[in-house]
């Protein structure tokens, strides 16, 4: 139990990727909302200077345009005073010795400190606007006739400040709250794209502790951690799959080792203290110590042989080479059969049948599966072997009449140590792995194959090979005369 949670602790060693999202999500929706505050106002307060600027611009214009125009000050006062009425702003027209144009229309007759502002502004300009202690104001300098008249329009500011003000405030309040929402969001986001993971993580040390009865398999919001969950299903089945044939392994090798390792042991005891002075009994003996002996060695040869097929740890030097004749040649083995058990091996191979592969894989696997084929077949002992064009290549088939092997163990034949539970005899000696190296050197050799059965009436073997390619590093095969060489062998 202490094992296992250092374990767990180890495992969370490193930033959580929950806290990681959420911190990221979080600052983002922070400096987001941050520029947005920063950037309204400045551009508030700034739409709102140039507004008003443009408004006493444009009253400044008229006003002057109506002094040029008429020219008479006794009849323009009201004039432009209603301009500036009508424009909101305050006005002040005064002489170049700060007395004021229209005196009936100010509260005194001389402003000299406001003439003294609008020259230092204009410093020679013929108008300007600026800002002067929370009030807007536009200076404009008109001449007529050699008259010089100042214009002084101005407007408040503290409508504006305390606009700017309102806005910074609610702006603050909107900030905050969408803050505190981009806390919760981002929580909540973050929860819901690291809570799968977390689960397919929990399902992978499960599986890493050898727990199998699991299922991966689950449609998720995001097609990435769906693909993952699809793959380590994948993985799961396969791992369930080579662990129970590992089990499966070790269970029948220690088996098939033990049988003929007790009785190397039995029979060599019998020879030393039974039949030792009797030849015949110490021949019969020491012959099946040998029987044995060779049994373990094919075992073992079988063993090493499929681990460097799957491996892939032998290279395979592949050429052209007659199938016809190899089938022919592979089947002629089992001709003892004929003289010692009575079985009857029908052959129907067609003539010049070439292919590309490794020719000493593919003569163990016509072995292999000939000699399945023998071993399963029915109380006829009949059974049939057929090469032919098929496709552009060529088809091998090997037939039995056995009782079939049931739909659902047909994907089962090929694996390691696969017994039917079937009756049948066995004439020729076999490890149990003859299938699964059939299987595992067709699939290194790229061809085709498969099984048809039915139950009570026998099963076929089948393997696809492709016609040969020639190359300038293949030899071309000399043609002959095509036919097919057709015998029963009984």
């Amino acid at each position: 139990m202490q094992d296992n949670g250092k374990h767990k602790n180890r495992l969370r060693t490193g930033r959580s990727l929950n806290l990681i999202l959420w911190f990221t999500f979080s600052v983002f929706a922070i400096a987001i909302i941050l520029i947005f505050g920063v950037v309204q106002n400045l551009l508030v307060h700034k739409r709102y200077y140039n507004q008003i600027s443009e408004t006493l611009s444009e009253a400044g214009i008229r006003i002057a345009d109506t002094i040029i125009d008429d020219g008479k000050e006794s009849t323009i006062a009201k004039q432009v005073y209603g301009i500036a009425n009508n424009y909101g702003v305050q006005l002040y027209v005064l002489y170049d010795n700060g007395e004021s144009v229209f005196s009936d229309y100010t509260e005194k007759d001389s402003y000299p400190e406001k003439l003294e502002l609008l020259k230092r502004k204009l410093n020679g300009k013929e108008y300007n606007t600026f800002s002067e202690e929370s009030v807007f104001t536009h200076a404009r300098v008109v001449s007529v006739d050699g008259t010089s008249y100042y214009l002084y329009l101005s407007t408040p500011a503290d409508w504006l400040n305390g606009s700017v003000g309102n806005l910074r405030w609610v702006s603050f309040l909107t900030g905050l709250i969408a803050i505190i929402l981009a806390f919760i969001a981002s929580g909540f986001v973050a929860v819901l794209i690291t809570k799968p993971v977390s689960e397919v993580t929990e399902r992978a040390k499960e599986l890493a502790r050898g727990n199998y009865n699991l299922n991966f398999k689950q449609d998720y919001f995001c097609a990435e951690i769906t693909e993952l969950s699809d793959a380590l299903e994948y993985a799961r089945t396969e791992i369930s799959k080579a662990d129970q044939m590992q089990k499966e392994l070790i269970a029948n090798v220690s088996h098939d080792f033990k049988t003929p390792l007790t009785m190397i042991k039995a029979y060599a005891s019998m020879i030393r203290e039974i039949s030792g002075e009797d030849r015949e009994k110490r021949n019969a003996n020491a012959q099946i110590i040998i029987d044995e002996s060779d049994r373990l060695a094919a075992l073992v040869g079988d063993l090493l042989d499929l681990s460097k097929i799957r491996a892939e740890l032998t290279p395979e030097s592949r050429s052209v080479f007659n199938l016809s004749d190899e089938v022919y040649r592979v089947a002629s083995r089992f001709d003892y059969l004929k003289e010692t058990s009575g079985y009857k091996i029908e052959t129907e191979i067609e003539d010049n049948v070439y292919t590309l592969a490794a020719r000493e894989r593919i003569e163990q696997v016509l072995y292999n599966l000939i000699g399945n084929a023998v071993n399963y077949t029915g109380q006829d002992k009949l059974v049939r072997i057929r090469l032919y064009a098929h496709n552009g290549g060529s088809r091998f088939e090997v037939i039995d009449t056995g009782k079939g092997i049931p739909t659902e163990e047909i994907e089962s034949v090929w694996d390691r140590y696969y017994r039917s539970g079937k009756t049948h005899k066995r004439p020729v000696q076999g490890t149990g792995l003859g299938l699964s190296i059939v299987k595992n050197i067709l699939v290194v050799q790229g061809c085709p194959f498969g099984i048809i059965s039915e139950e009570g009436k026998g099963s076929c073997f089948w393997v696809e090979f492709a016609p040969p390619e020639i190359t300038e590093e293949t030899e071309k095969p000399e043609k002959k005369k095509k036919g097919k060489r057709k015998e029963m062998q009984k």
